[in-house]
């Protein structure tokens, strides 16, 4: 495409630069949540981050759980524990992306396209976020009830659905129960809005990387991120390398059709988009699990979702 030749390599590799640097602070997270089981370096964890979300961008969503996995083995912790501290993750993930988005999108300033629907969408991100914390605040406190009730209701159904709904409830309490103070819950947080607040600006730095483009060299904050929503609900079903396709065909659609982004110009900006948040991770990811002596076969193995 013509459109790559005029795309800015700074912003490309300050992109890329980020998104690194946003793997290691999931590690640092990771450490502060395990902290109460378990006193684990960053440093330590660092090769799972990078092995684990390279699987994920070669294979997809099914191996999920090879970051658990791997950490597990590595810290010689029992590989629940892990997957109690890989459910309390993606609450954080959630939480901080919701806060976000909320805040963005209400103040989105009031000449911005479709202002009233962002305006709507912060609202709902919002009463989402606080239902989230309610729920959170139920499992923690009523966690065994709400286990007996969620396997009572969908046993008719799908035992196997149930048995799996109860396992994903007892490791998201166990995760729930790992953060001991609020200094632990507030570092946990901050170093996730701090995080989320990167993966922002790698989507920021891609897009204005296509400076010869007048819709995106004027590219807002508010846009970006509802861009990232958009790409975030494509990814839940990342299939391998097809998935691909799919994901860009999503952040395509995004900006073509809600900023009027001639489609052959967002295309190449989607394409740019996945490289600096998902691809860009391989090369580093294999060569880690090499000197690691970790086999990505065994952990894609190993880390598939379980049912």
């Amino acid at each position: 495409m013509h459109q790559l030749r005029d795309v800015s390599l700074l912003y490309v590799c300050l992109a890329i630069a980020i998104t690194y640097f946003g793997l290691c602070l999931r590690a640092v997270r990771w450490a502060v949540l395990l902290a109460p089981m378990r006193k684990v370096s960053a440093r330590e964890l660092l090769p799972a981050q990078f092995i684990g979300f390279a699987l994920i961008a070669m294979l997809g969503r099914i191996t999920d759980f090879a970051r658990p996995w791997i950490i597990a083995r590595r810290t010689h912790t029992a590989f629940a524990t892990q997957l109690a501290i890989y459910s309390m993750e993606r609450a954080f993930d959630l939480g901080a992306a919701a806060i976000l988005f909320s805040l963005a999108l209400l103040f989105a300033p009031r000449n911005m396209t479709h202002h009233e629907a962002f305006a709507r969408a912060g609202i709902v991100s919002l009463t989402v976020t606080l239902a989230l914390a309610a729920f959170a605040l139920l499992l923690r406190y009523t966690g065994d009830r709400v286990d007996r009730l969620a396997s009572r209701l969908l046993r008719p159904l799908s035992p196997r659905f149930a048995h799996a709904a109860s396992d994903r409830i007892r490791d998201f309490r166990g995760g729930l129960r790992s953060i001991s103070s609020l200094q632990e819950f507030l570092a946990a947080l901050g170093v996730s809005l701090v995080m989320w607040v990167g993966i922002t600006a790698v989507y920021w730095c891609s897009v204005h990387a296509f400076h010869a483009s007048p819709k995106l060299a004027t590219f807002s904050i508010s846009a970006t991120l509802l861009v990232l929503a958009t790409s975030m609900g494509g990814s839940l079903f990342q299939l391998p390398v097809l998935g691909w396709f799919t994901q860009i065909a999503v952040l395509a659609a995004a900006l073509h059709g809600f900023f009027a982004v001639p489609l052959e110009t967002a295309t190449a900006c989607a394409a740019v988009i996945f490289f600096t948040t998902t691809l860009c991770i391989i090369p580093v990811g294999i060569i880690v699990a090499r000197i690691a002596g970790i086999a990505l076969r065994d952990a894609a193995q190993h880390g598939e979702a379980l049912p």
